[in-house]
C-alpha cells in the first residue's frame, strides 16, 4: 500500500469536508436544542407546564420519523450538496420564525415544521462522509461530525444563555432573540453547501488524479464486504436482521442522548435552584466538552486497534451506570460529576456507531437504512419527553424518569456489542487501520 498517498489524501479530505459539515451539524443542533435554554424563559411565557413542554419538544420528532427515509431517498436521486443545501435553508426559516409563537398550539405548529425541514440531515451527512472516508478512518471522520453537536451544547448553551439576557431589549423577550438570531446561520451555510462540499471524489477540484483514483479504489474494495449492498433495494434493506437490531441499539441510545440533552439545563436547575440562567447555561455546557473528548478518544483508538463491538458497546453501559449512580446520590457534587460522565459515554459511542452501521451498508440501501435506524430513534424524541414531563410534574422529580433512561441505556450497550461484532472473515487486516 502506498502510505504517502494514503496519509495525503486522508489529509485533504479532513481539511476540505470536515471542518464545514462540523460547523453545519454546530448550527443544526443549535437550532434544534436551543429549545432547552428558551424554556428558562419562554415556559412562563406561554404558559407551559413540564408537560406541554415534553408535547412541544416532541412535535419535532412527529414530522422528522414521517419524512426521514423519504428526504434520504431523494437525496441519492437529486445529489447530497443540493439536498442538504435545501434542507438548512428551510430549517434556517423555521427555526426563526419560532421567535414570533404567542401561544402553546403555535410552538407545537413551529416544532413540526421544524422537524420536517431538517428531516433527513443527519443520515444525509453521515452517508456522504460514507462516500468519501474508507473504513479505517471512518469511526475519526464520523467523531469529528459530531463533534459539531457537542460543540452546539459547549459552546451554544452559554451563547444562548447570553441571547436569553437580551430579555427587554426593544420590549422583546429574550427567548424570542435567541430563536430569531440563531436561525440565521442555517440559512447563510446552506447557501455555502452548494459552493463548499463537491458531489463526489471526481468533483473535488482540490483532489489529484492519483488521489481520486486510490480513493475510488479503496471505498469500492471496502463496499465489496458490506452485508447491504448497491444491489439491495431500500425497501428490502429496511427488512435486514442487521438493520433491525442496529435500528434498535439507536433508539436506545437516544434516551440518553434525547432524554437527558433536552432536559439538562432543567435538570440542573432543579439541583442548583439559586444559581442564575448563565450559570445554569455554562453548567449545562460542561458534561459535553467530556462527550466531545471522549468521542474522540474512543473513535482513534477503535480505528487504531480495528476492534468495534467493545467501542461500542462498553461506554452505553458506563453511561447507564453513572446515571443510575447519579440518581440514588445524595451530594450535589458527586451527582453533577456523575451527569457529565453520563452525557460523555453516551455520545463516545457514536462515531463507532456509524462506522459499524456504514462499513455494513452501502448504495442506496444504505441511505435508506441510514435514515431508518435514526427515524427509529426518533421515536424516542417523540414519545420520552411529554414522559419525562408528566413524570415530573406527577413526583415534582426527574428520578424516575432516568431511571428509565439508565436501564436504556445499560440494554442498549449490551446489545451493541453482540451486534457490533464481526465475523472473523470480515475483520479488516489493511494496515491502514494501523495508522495515526
Amino acid at each position: 500500500m502506498n502510505t504517502d498517498l494514503y496519509s495525503t489524501t486522508l489529509r485533504q479530505l479532513n481539511a476540505k469536508i470536515i471542518p464545514f459539515i462540523i460547523i453545519c451539524y454546530f448550527v443544526a443542533n443549535l437550532d434544534k436544542t436551543n429549545i432547552s435554554i428558551a424554556a428558562l424563559q419562554m415556559n412562563a411565557d406561554l404558559g407551559l407546564s413540564a408537560s406541554m413542554y415534553g408535547l412541544g419538544v416532541g412535535m419535532f420528532y412527529i414530522s422528522y420519523i414521517i419524512f426521514e427515509i423519504p428526504s434520504n431517498v431523494i437525496m441519492t436521486k437529486v445529489g447530497a450538496r443540493l439536498w442538504i443545501a435545501r434542507i438548512m435553508i428551510t430549517w434556517g426559516i423555521v427555526s426563526a420564525g419560532m421567535s414570533l409563537v404567542h401561544t402553546p398550539t403555535q410552538l407545537y405548529v413551529m416544532r413540526f415544521l421544524l422537524g420536517m425541514a431538517e428531516a433527513g440531515f443527519t443520515p444525509g451527512i453521515i452517508y456522504y462522509i460514507s462516500c468519501w472516508f474508507p473504513k479505517s478512518n471512518r469511526a475519526r471522520a464520523m467523531s469529528f461530525f459530531y463533534m459539531g453537536s457537542v460543540m452546539a451544547s459547549i459552546i451554544g448553551l452559554p451563547i444562548s444563555g447570553t441571547i436569553l439576557n437580551m430579555h427587554g431589549i426593544a420590549d422583546i423577550a429574550g427567548w424570542r432573540w435567541l430563536f430569531a438570531i440563531e436561525g440565521i446561520p442555517a440559512i447563510v451555510l446552506g447557501v455555502l453547501v452548494l459552493w463548499r462540499l463537491p458531489q463526489s471524489p471526481d468533483h473535488a477540484a482540490w483532489l489529484s488524479t492519483e488521489q481520486k483514483g486510490w480513493l475510488k479504489a479503496q471505498l469500492a474494495r471496502d463496499n465489496a464486504s458490506v452485508e447491504v449492498g448497491a444491489n439491495h433495494s431500500w425497501i428490502s434493506a429496511l427488512k435486514n436482521k442487521t438493520v433491525l437490531l442496529l435500528s434498535l441499539v439507536w433508539f436506545l441510545q437516544a434516551f440518553g442522548s434525547i432524554g437527558i440533552t433536552l432536559f439538562l439545563p432543567l435538570i440542573i436547575k432543579s439541583m442548583a435552584s439559586d444559581q442564575s440562567n448563565i450559570v445554569i447555561s455554562l453548567l449545562s455546557a460542561v458534561p459535553f466538552i467530556a462527550a466531545c473528548l471522549f468521542m474522540y478518544i474512543n473513535g482513534r483508538h477503535s480505528d487504531t486497534t480495528n476492534e468495534r463491538s467493545w467501542h461500542l458497546g462498553l461506554p452505553l453501559i458506563l453511561s447507564g451506570l453513572s446515571l443510575a449512580i447519579a440518581i440514588y446520590s445524595g451530594n450535589l457534587l458527586v451527582a453533577y460529576v456523575l451527569l457529565i460522565l453520563t452525557v460523555g459515554f453516551n455520545f463516545a459511542l457514536t462515531p463507532i456507531f456509524w462506522a459499524v452501521t456504514t462499513e455494513k451498508l452501502a448504495g442506496v440501501a444504505a441511505a435508506a437504512s441510514i435514515a431508518f435506524i435514526n427515524t427509529v430513534a426518533n421515536f424516542v424524541g417523540l414519545g420520552l419527553p411529554p414522559l419525562l414531563g408528566k413524570i415530573k410534574d406527577a413526583t415534582n422529580s426527574y428520578h424516575y424518569g432516568l431511571l428509565i433512561v439508565a436501564v436504556a441505556l445499560i440494554i442498549g450497550g449490551i446489545i451493541g456489542i453482540l451486534v457490533s461484532r464481526p465475523a472473523p472473515s470480515r475483520v479488516s487486516k489493511d494496515p491502514a487501520s494501523r495508522l495515526s
